[in-house]
């Protein structure tokens, strides 16, 4: 079996060095802020599934049930295409 996936707009937001703070608020009280071994800021998000780290470069999603999830930037570029607002 085959399926294809519903098309649906989400709301996204790069979590990036110069676009960090406005990931983090993206995302609010569902997260919090710290540094990985190497001393880059991560981002640790409260999903459905537990809690997922968010790298620099990594998409921050906004589901459709309002749930926030990181997805690495590969994944998203083959997944989601922007729309105009």
């Amino acid at each position: 079996m085959k399926f294809r996936k519903k098309p649906v707009i989400i709301e996204a937001e790069l979590f990036s060095e110069e676009n960090k703070d406005r990931a983090f608020n993206f995302v609010r009280c569902n997260c919090y802020a710290d540094f990985d071994v190497f001393n880059n800021p991560i981002l640790v998000i409260q999903t459905l599934e537990g809690e997922i780290t968010a790298s620099l470069g990594d998409w921050i999603i906004k589901g459709v049930k309002g749930e926030f999830y990181p997805c690495k930037p590969d994944i998203f570029e083959q997944t989601y295409e922007r729309v105009e607002d």
